[in-house]
C-alpha cells in the first residue's frame, strides 16, 4: 500500500509540474516593412504583446518571435504589428494606420484580391521623384534636416 502512495504522489507532483511548465513557441512570419524604424516599431509592438525575442529581417521580411504559449499567440502578436501599420501573414494594417507611417516606410501593399498597391512617393525639392530608400541617401535630405529612418537604422 505504500508503494502505491508513493507511486500516486509522484505521479501528482510530476503531473502538476507538467501543468505548470511553459512552453516556449518560436513562429516565423511574413510581415512588410522597409527600414531600421519599421524594424524598432514592429519588434516593440511584438514585444508589447507579450513576445520574449523579436527579430525582424529587412531583406526577407520576416519577424521570428519567440513566446511562451500560455500568455500570447501569433495572432496577438500579429494584431498588435497591424496596429503600428504594418501588415503581417494573417492580420492588414487599417488604412489610417498605414497611412500614419513615415514615407520611407510605406511598402507596397497587397489587397484581397492579391493586387499590388504601390506606396506613395514623395519628391525632393528639385521636383524628382524619390524612392521610400532614397530617404538615407545624402541627396535624399534636405540641407540640415535628418531624416528619422535614419536615426532608427536606416534602409538596409
Amino acid at each position: 500500500m505504500k508503494t502505491l502512495n508513493i507511486f500516486a504522489a509522484l505521479l501528482f507532483s510530476f503531473t502538476a509540474l507538467t501543468a505548470t511548465a511553459q512552453k516556449n513557441t518560436t513562429e516565423t512570419i511574413p510581415v512588410s516593412g522597409n527600414c531600421g524604424m519599421c524594424k524598432k516599431k514592429i519588434e516593440t509592438a511584438a514585444k508589447d504583446a507579450g513576445a520574449t525575442a523579436a527579430d525582424w529581417n529587412a531583406d526577407k521580411k520576416t519577424l521570428t518571435v519567440t513566446y511562451i504559449s500560455t500568455s500570447t499567440n501569433a495572432a496577438k502578436i500579429q494584431e498588435a504589428v497591424a496596429a503600428t501599420g504594418y501588415d503581417t501573414r494573417d492580420v492588414k494594417a487599417t488604412d489610417e494606420t498605414y497611412n500614419k507611417l513615415h514615407g520611407c516606410c510605406k511598402y507596397e501593399r497587397v489587397d484581397l484580391g492579391g493586387k499590388k498597391t504601390k506606396a506613395p512617393k514623395t519628391e525632393k525639392a528639385d521636383g524628382v521623384k524619390k524612392t521610400e530608400k532614397d530617404c538615407c541617401n545624402k541627396e535624399g535630405k534636405e540641407e540640415g534636416k535628418k531624416e528619422s529612418c535614419c536615426s532608427d537604422g536606416g534602409h538596409k
